[in-house]
């Protein structure tokens, strides 16, 4: 069983931060607010790359989000810091890439923290496959493996 302390801190992340962690970070969030649990999260999304800082998510991540009643409104993307690592007690890579690239950058004691998002689903694929390159139907896929991903990870962090 996870440790819970008063607020949970989770970071999901991906290369620009554009498309795959702020749609788990929305996807989350409501899935946290349905749970009743939102209040007692911190949950954000950052890239392991600094190519959108500032931008909002992709607009077909936001429209397919949207067409499943879950908003990416208000996230902007950034790159993966420093204290990122003090900061979050998970942070959740979308694929084995952004992971390595994780573990190359985190300080050893912060090794623990780190993991593949689709460990908290029950598929058996282990990345979240990145939608930018292709048509509407991979960005429904990441949302399909991110809400299972999600509740996942809700049920190990809420068990009773």
């Amino acid at each position: 069983m996870i440790e819970i302390k008063e607020k949970t801190s989770v970071l999901f992340v991906c290369m620009g931060n554009i498309c795959r962690s702020p749609t788990a970070e929305g996807v989350f969030r409501h899935h946290a607010e349905q749970a009743g649990q939102a209040n007692r999260l911190h949950i954000d999304s950052a890239g392991t790359h600094a190519y959108h800082t500032g931008e909002p998510p992709d607009r077909r991540a936001r429209a397919a989000a949207e067409r499943r009643g879950m908003s990416l409104e208000g996230i902007r993307a950034r790159r993966v810091n420093a204290e990122d690592f003090e900061l979050f007690d998970f942070i959740i890579a979308m694929d084995e890439d952004n992971l390595e690239r994780l573990r190359l950058e985190a300080p050893e004691e912060h090794q623990a923290k780190l993991r593949l998002f689709l460990e908290f689903g029950e598929s058996t694929e282990r990345e979240v496959p990145d939608p930018y390159y292709g048509g509407s139907a991979g960005f429904e896929r990441v949302l399909d493996l991110v809400e299972e991903a999600s509740r996942g990870l809700l049920g190990t962090l809420f068990r009773d």
